[in-house]
């Protein structure tokens, strides 16, 4: 089972866009997958989920998590590193049940010109620190606003082969 997390709970973000278009690629080729948006974490979940506490409202997110074997990580730049709800996700989530052993791809956006190369590499130490398995091949796209076409697709060729390549990849890992 393939969860793609859309790492930021902003309204109508990028990172949405790019998990939709990774969950229509899947599909694609043949591999069911859903996305999980952090829009969708309750709202008090802050103070409901943490340290062993878990709300009505947090469980079906952890039992999706519980059941997934694969990640697909997007997480766009926020301060030089990744957005801290998603830090708080992790933080919520049962151990070891949720992440230990498990795989993970993870795709970095931002809207400027590295990609989330540092939060990429800040959230690679959380996945090491909970034994989740990374795939080397992590993307980085720089100007997510210029990436996307009017149908929500990549169309840029580099993007696209690397994104193809990312998947291809992951499917056999």
């Amino acid at each position: 089972m393939i969860t793609i997390i859309a790492g930021t709970n902003r309204k109508d973000s990028y990172s949405l866009k790019v998990a939709n278009y990774y969950h229509r690629q899947l599909d694609k080729k043949g591999y069911g997958s859903e996305v999980i948006s952090l829009e969708s974490l309750p709202d008090n979940f802050i103070v409901s989920d943490l340290y062993g506490a878990r709300s009505e409202a947090f469980q079906p997110i952890q039992d999706r998590i519980s059941a997934t074997t694969k990640f697909i990580f997007i997480i766009p730049e926020y301060n030089g590193s990744f957005p801290g709800v998603l830090k708080t996700l992790i933080d919520s989530c049962l151990f070891p049940d949720s992440f230990v052993g498990k795989k993970a791809a993870l795709v970095g956006i931002s809207s400027g010109k590295y990609g989330n190369i540092r939060g990429v590499e800040h959230f690679t130490g959380v996945c090491h620190y909970l034994n989740l398995h990374t795939l080397p091949l992590r993307i980085h796209i720089p100007y997510i606003k210029q990436e996307l076409n009017e149908e929500l697709d990549f169309f840029k060729e580099d993007t696209l082969h690397f994104t193809n390549q990312q998947l291809a990849d992951f499917i056999a890992f």
